[in-house]
């Protein structure tokens, strides 16, 4: 049995890993902004349609905007809905969009910041793995609007 050589079985790796990164880093639907990329991840669908829990902003109750936290991949802001001192939603007005992979962290973590928010009815919420300066840029903006409605 003739065994291939061992350089050209890790060139045929190398090339088959640059192309499954290249396949995922082109993975955008087209047309979808920022918000349009969360809202499709679930970060803040129409309030008719989110789902309890969703960290969408519902429809009524007070909306407080955090201020704009500036992060090394662009700016996060957060406006929470809050009725009787709870926060009942939050979203990220802005996040990070400076390039592709900006946009792909985005849509993956605004989701899962802003359920944490309406979950911890704080700023104490872990970062979001893979999105350390998105998440520390939320947080921010989060503590600012809590602070704004004396919370």
């Amino acid at each position: 049995m003739k065994r291939k050589h061992p350089l050209l079985r890790m060139m045929i790796a190398v090339a088959g890993t640059t192309s499954a990164v290249a396949l995922l880093l082109t993975l955008k639907q087209p047309g979808t902004t920022v918000a349009g990329a969360a809202s499709q991840a679930g970060g803040a669908p129409p309030a008719a349609s989110a789902p309890a829990g969703s960290g969408a902003v519902p429809a009524g109750g007070e909306t407080v905007l955090g201020d704009e936290a500036d992060t090394q991949f662009g700016p996060v802001q957060v406006e929470l809905t809050l009725s009787d001192g709870r926060i009942t939603g939050a979203r990220a007005v802005k996040a990070p969009s400076s390039d592709a992979n900006s946009r792909k962290i985005a849509a993956d973590a605004v989701p899962k910041l802003n359920q944490a928010a309406v979950a911890a009815q704080s700023a104490e919420i872990d970062a979001v793995s893979g999105a350390t300066y998105t998440s520390q840029g939320y947080i921010r903006s989060l503590q600012s609007a809590l602070d704004k409605a004396g919370l």
